[in-house]
């Protein structure tokens, strides 16, 4: 197949920008590594001093005068001289660069034939992967020095020709590696794309899916470059390695081991040499490990805690007669922010405030990209290094949990706030039974034996709806099919009786039926237990029908909130009207269907006033020349943040029902009832 496709559809072209901004984020982790750049440095002055040898030392490696026989550390032999007179500190420059060959030698020949066959076999699989693999188990399974006698034996001595067998035993880790990392990769969506697009294996292979593992390949090419060094001065010292005179670290250990007992410093200078470059190539090596998987020491699991941020004063709430219901969730300015290039960081989402009371289902809106999924995740603490999270408060009922650290928010988590995430078949672990990850959720916040979690989860199961609860407990994941594996998930959220439930998306990979399901169970278990529920959903069929209130979000920023019933009758904000006229009519239509234009911009192009101005019918000058703040009129129960929200006529839903993705749940006059 040829690998490019000159009359069907082409991969995007490749973003310089991007591109720069990546390579400006790694430079910046790089230079945050101070061990590493330590050791590096280290590491350069021994490569640096071994090709520099002729230069930095008068004397010949290999020619000595015996007059000089054991001669002490002098001004004229620093580390002094061997028993034939020669300059130890010579020998141990010259030396350096023998080791750094063989080592470069030892690699190159792993790389160049672990990597090629570990990408082929592992993208091709089939028998070609069988007989390899039952090679490298074969090859692996007798010892390099062994091999190396047997080559040796063969083909005589020689520093080549017994690096060439470190070299071919270390391609056997390579290529069992990298094609682990390809038997990965390929099911990755992006591969199945390029096939789509015409691009042929050769290019997948090299061009993309080699990029995408090439750090756990760079680490262990860097680990075996101090093995080499190691396995080089082992020959040496045995003989194997380079022929006398040649100077190598391990064939003056050799030598100096045989005259220990006249001059014993002889054996210190190759030692340490040995040791030092070694320890340092581990270090870098090390590192790098740390540099690829973004380390980090604020949180655990790569988890960010949320900092505290200075206080904000909260828009009053409304005056009413009727009585209310006490906050299960509020949360003040809250912000997340992420590195760019240039060491600046960016924010995702900017100073939200949400309110969310005992007993209601909050809807939280918005297109993709918006922030409403990060949103969610920031409170909890679930954003990844290097996000940093602000919030100036963020009280769960009585108890402020922003700035709280990682072991507190641990107990947090899973205990007084549940959460379901969008696709249950991947937030369950399938090497467990979903009993065992129950009883494990139950046990870790609660004091109970294995059998009362058991006994607990069985009832969980039966409440959501599992049948034969009991039997099912001892499936695994990949037994259920996706509409049970999110009622899994719910009961998951749900085993410590959690005063939250945060549900993002839970509906979305699930078919319309299985979607009702989902729906009325989770309205259930509001009005059964008064639970408070955080619904991320991009269905406003889905919130007219289960919401008691909702709030739109829009690139990073909450734009409104309010009771359901009043934004969808007559929403403030435009861009509220544009998702509510873009909803499906049971009505006959002509034209192009109604649509907000252009995209949600990304979070370096938003403006400084009004993050939806330059999508909106609306906007004004006015609407550009400065931030937008989020208000509330007074006495009023929903905040807006725009400008010229009084003096627009929205006309909301238009007198038109949503087409929700589910029947009816619970009749209007009963939700009105249970409020």
């Amino acid at each position: 197949m040829s690998d490019t496709a000159p009359d069907g559809p082409r991969l995007p072209a490749v973003d310089v920008t991007k591109g720069s901004v990546r390579s400006s984020r790694f430079l910046g982790r790089l230079l945050r590594q101070r061990s590493l750049l330590v050791w590096a440095a280290i590491v350069g002055l021994i490569a640096l001093s071994a090709v520099l040898a002729p230069l930095l030392s008068p004397f010949d490696p290999d020619a000595g005068i015996l007059a000089d026989s054991h001669a002490p550390p002098s001004a004229e032999h620093w580390l002094g001289a061997d028993r034939y007179g020669r300059d130890a500190l010579t020998r141990v420059l010259y030396g350096g660069q023998v080791a750094l060959l063989a080592a470069v030698e030892a690699v190159a020949i792993a790389l160049g034939i672990g990597v090629p066959a570990g990408l082929v076999i592992g993208y091709v699989g089939g028998w070609l992967d069988r007989i390899l693999m039952r090679l490298v188990d074969g090859v692996m399974s007798v010892p390099f020095l062994v091999l190396a006698i047997a080559v040796i034996a063969a083909v005589g001595p020689g520093l080549r020709n017994a690096m060439a067998v470190v070299g071919i035993v270390y391609a056997m880790s390579v290529l069992r590696l990298v094609r682990g990392e390809v038997l990965s990769a390929k099911e990755e969506l992006y591969v199945d794309g390029l096939k789509v697009s015409g691009a042929g294996g050769p290019r997948i292979l090299f061009r993309h899916i080699l990029t995408n593992i090439a750090p756990p390949i760079i680490v262990q090419a860097t680990l075996m470059f101090a093995t080499a060094i190691v396995a080089e001065a082992t020959l040496s010292y045995l003989g194997l390695g380079v022929t006398q005179p040649t100077a190598s670290w391990g064939s003056m250990l050799s030598e100096a081991q045989s005259t220990i007992r006249q001059n014993f410093f002889l054996a210190v200078p190759p030692g340490v040499a040995i040791f030092v470059t070694v320890l340092g190539i581990n270090q870098i090596g090390e590192g790098l490990r740390d540099l690829f998987s973004r380390e980090i020491t604020v949180g655990r699991l790569g988890l960010n805690v949320v900092r505290k941020a200075a206080p904000v004063t909260a828009a009053p709430e409304a005056v009413t007669d009727k009585p209310r219901r006490p906050l299960a969730l509020e949360v003040r300015n809250l912000s997340v922010s992420f590195p760019q290039a240039g060491g600046d960081r960016v924010e995702v989402v900017q100073n939200v405030d949400l309110r969310l009371r005992r007993g209601e289902l909050l809807c939280l809106v918005g297109e993709s990209g918006s922030g409403k999924s990060v949103t969610a995740m920031s409170m909890l603490g679930l954003v990844s290094h290097p996000g940093v999270v602000t919030a100036s408060s963020i009280r769960l009922a009585d108890e402020e949990i922003s700035g709280l650290d990682f072991k507190a928010m641990r107990a947090i988590r899973g205990n007084r706030i549940g959460v379901v995430f969008q696709d249950p078949l991947a937030s369950l672990n399938p090497t467990f039974t979903v009993g065992n990850q129950m009883c494990e959720a139950i046990m870790e916040h609660r004091d109970v034996s294995r059998g009362e979690a058991r006994a607990l989860t069985v009832e969980l199961f039966d409440r959501v709806g599992i049948p034969h609860p009991e039997q099912r407990l001892d499936d695994y994941p990949f037994q259920f099919s996706g509409g049970m594996a999110q009622r899994v998930m719910i009961a998951m959220a749900l085993c410590c009786d959690p005063d939250v439930l945060v549900a993002d998306e839970p509906t979305t990979a699930l078919d319309v039926t299985v979607q009702k399901q989902i729906l009325e169970l989770l309205v259930g278990l509001r009005d059964e237990r008064g639970l408070s529920i955080l619904l991320i959903t991009h269905d406003l069929g889905v919130v007219a029908e289960v919401g008691d209130t909702v709030a739109t979000m829009y690139a990073g920023q909450l734009v409104e909130s309010g009771p359901v019933a009043e934004v969808f009758a007559r929403p403030r904000h435009p861009y509220t009207q544009g998702l509510l006229d873009s909803i499906p009519r049971n009505t006959a239509t002509s034209g192009a269907l109604p649509s907000i234009r252009g995209t949600v911009p990304q979070p370096v192009d938003w403006p400084t006033g009004c993050h939806f101005a330059d999508r909106c019918d609306f906007a004004a000058d006015v609407c550009r020349s400065s931030p937008i703040p989020l208000t509330r009129a007074a006495g009023a129960s929903r905040d807006v943040r725009c400008v010229r929200a009084d003096e627009l006529s929205l006309t909301g839903i238009g007198g038109h029902q949503p087409q929700a993705a589910t029947v009816p749940l619970v009749p209007a006059s009963a939700r009105k009832g249970q409020a």
